[in-house]
């Protein structure tokens, strides 16, 4: 099982938006020292918790400072830009960073209606052009326009020997289709997700039409973590999260994510109680083992190629520690299969 590293720049209570950028790149050295596959850093708008809005700056910063760990947006939100400059963009990382670039796009807004209509203006008639949208990156992006259309001249320069991988993030069966429609790998928000994902990601594969020779469907899962040396530490840890989690969807993170100790102050009302059993029902706390079994099993049940892991902790350092961990355990019971 490969594993990966979903980043979204959380800004804790402690921090400045700079702490939590730098502890971002960090974050991507650890995980190509620890053998990650791929680091990607999301794309947030006016959210007072989180630090990066823009994904494709600090790929530059990451790229320079790590080596071998494929790095990419997750995602860039397109309907809020031209297809072009995005190509321009990842065909630029592509080309200083060989090899190593992956494009994730996404629809969602990403931030609030103020945020969409300061962007672009029209995000919500964009988000119904999406397909085409989509269409238009990816003749970009392979530099194959057909020769009848307004854009067959014209090429997102430069064309790096290898081109960005594009794959396309989404939730629900919509998302699904439309990479299947148009050949491209997808990766499943578990994280973020009501819907009956193992029967969208089956949708994906059965309807997959490979847009190159010898594409097959690919699928990344996402999923929140939380891993620690024990399952109580574990528990401490993620309090953190769990209480930074309400404190977001009641429009209250600006204080960022807080600290063990203060959360013991947090009181829950019956609304909180709520969303912090919506939360808890789609992220994996435990210790290495248990973090383990259930990665497993999540792969089995979504026919996942490759497992994302999204983790948010007060401490950088356990957020760290927690990605360390989980390699160990994972990457200790590939071997073993192996060596049987």
């Amino acid at each position: 099982m490969r594993l990966s590293i979903l980043d979204q720049s959380p800004i804790s209570s402690n921090q400045t938006p700079q702490d939590a950028l730098n502890w971002s790149m960090k974050l991507a050295q650890a995980g190509e020292k620890f053998g990650y596959t791929r680091y990607w850093i999301a794309e947030h708008h006016d959210l007072s918790g989180l630090a990066c809005p823009a994904p494709e700056v600090m790929l530059s910063y990451i790229g320079a400072n790590t080596n071998r760990i494929r790095i990419g947006s997750g995602a860039v939100l397109l309907p809020h830009y031209r297809p072009f400059k995005v190509a321009e963009i990842f065909n630029t990382l592509a080309t200083v960073f060989p090899n190593r670039i992956d494009l994730g796009i996404g629809r969602a807004p990403g931030g609030s209606s103020e945020a969409m209509t300061a962007l672009s203006g029209n995000f919500i008639k964009n988000v119904g052009n999406f397909p085409s949208l989509l269409k238009d990156l990816l003749h970009f992006l392979d530099d194959d326009f057909p020769t009848d259309i307004e854009y067959s001249k014209l090429s997102a320069s430069p064309i790096p020997e290898n081109p960005p991988i594009p794959w396309l993030l989404g939730t629900g069966k919509k998302s699904a289709l439309l990479a299947a429609e148009n050949g491209v790998p997808y990766t499943f928000g578990y994280f973020m997700s009501d819907e009956d994902g193992a029967a969208i990601i089956s949708e994906y594969i059965d309807s997959f039409k490979p847009r190159k020779e010898g594409q097959t469907p690919q699928v990344i899962v996402t999923v929140n973590v939380i891993c620690a040396e024990t399952t109580e530490k574990a528990e401490e840890v993620a309090s953190s999260f769990l209480i930074w989690s309400i404190k977001m969807d009641k429009g209250e993170s600006k204080q960022g994510v807080p600290s063990i100790s203060e959360v013991k102050h947090y009181k829950l009302t019956d609304k909180d109680q709520e969303t912090l059993e919506k939360v808890r029902q789609k992220i994996i706390i435990g210790n290495p083992q248990e973090v383990k079994h259930k990665l497993f099993e999540l792969r089995t049940k979504y026919q996942a190629d490759e497992m994302m892991i999204n983790t948010i902790t007060h401490l950088p350092e356990d957020r760290i520690r927690s990605y360390e961990l989980i390699a160990k355990a994972v990457y200790s019971e590939e071997n073993r299969h192996e060596n049987k």
